[in-house]
């Protein structure tokens, strides 16, 4: 990749053990800066993420890692305290990712049935019962079929739990507003580099309403209201922040949404070029963001996406 990163510097990575947060740890030590990954995982799947670190550690980059939760203030400022005391001589913080994902999934109200006509007009056809039909469709859609998505199950949801008040202000705290404790606490301490570059994620679901999926969609919107008002204040600081808009990816986070097998094989189905976007693609353009080269690209919502969201096709 052209494009011009100062070696030595570091980069600060909110949720880097899987999904974003990870494939982006995994690149930016690639191109030479260290890395410090805050994450929060139980000791069953430190298992999986400890080979990962070990990896990124034999790269030749320093890396510091922190099990804590990463919207604790008094975490926040002991993971400064020992990035600040691992720095060397003229080490700053060139990069800032907020890739947390800690939201609630749930309905804003019980889900009325929706007649399933497409299945039982083509049951009726066949002449074969109609649960004989979805049980086939699921079959085939489970091993990749992707069109037959109306015609398998549809996605479960609770009937006993639903968002309320609460959940909003938790999901939109962690997924979205935490990101300015990071950025008030780098600078306040003079750690970020004089040409820093902050980065939040979101996705199409800021504009488009997915079952399951409100108090997300909160964090989204709130995130990027935040990355604007980040971009314009802090400017003067060197400070630029923009928001990465990713297509439907496979990670952690999106298996946890219900009928994300449904909203994959969408995707599929819309993309151009007939895959999901991955995580690897999403780091690249937060290399390609974090060059000298990309200095003047502040405030804005990137779509990395491969076209999904300028396409009317559906296969």
């Amino acid at each position: 990749m052209s494009g011009h990163i100062p070696q030595g510097q570091w980069a600060v990575i909110l949720g880097g053990s899987s999904g974003f947060g990870l494939a982006t740890a995994q690149r930016l030590a690639e191109l030479g800066l260290n890395l410090c990954i805050v994450h929060r995982d139980r000791r069953a799947v430190l298992a999986r993420v400890e080979p990962e670190f070990e990896k990124l550690r034999g790269s030749g980059v320093k890396v510091l890692t922190f099990n804590v939760d990463a919207l604790a203030a008094e975490q926040r400022e002991r993971v400064c305290d020992e990035l600040a005391g691992a720095m060397g001589d003229g080490e700053k913080v060139r990069v800032l990712l907020h890739s947390i994902a800690f939201g609630n999934l749930k309905l804003l109200v019980p889900e009325a049935p929706a007649p399933r006509e497409a299945a039982s007009a083509l049951a009726e056809k066949l002449g074969i019962d109609e649960a004989t039909l979805v049980a086939a469709a699921d079959e085939l859609f489970g091993q990749g079929r992707d069109g037959l998505h109306t015609l398998a199950s549809a996605p479960v949801y609770s009937d006993k739990h639903f968002l309320d008040e609460d959940d909003f202000a938790r999901t939109i705290h962690s997924m979205g507003t935490s990101l300015l404790g990071w950025v008030q606490t780098l600078h306040t301490r003079e750690l970020f580099a004089a040409d820093a570059r902050v980065f939040g994620l979101t996705s199409e679901g800021n504009t488009v309403a997915w079952k399951g999926y409100a108090a997300v969609s909160a964090a989204k919107v709130a995130l990027e209201s935040l990355a604007r008002s980040v971009a314009l204040e802090f400017a003067p600081y060197g400070i630029r922040c923009n928001v990465i808009q990713a297509g439907i990816t496979e990670t952690p986070a999106l298996a946890a949404i219900p009928g994300s097998d449904h909203m994959k094989a969408a995707a599929r189905l819309r993309n151009p070029f007939g895959r999901l976007t991955t995580p690897r693609d999403v780091a690249q353009v937060i290399a390609l963001l974090s060059t000298d080269e990309a200095a003047w690209v502040n405030g804005e919502v990137i779509r990395v996406d491969g076209g999904e969201h300028i396409s009317g096709s559906s296969g």
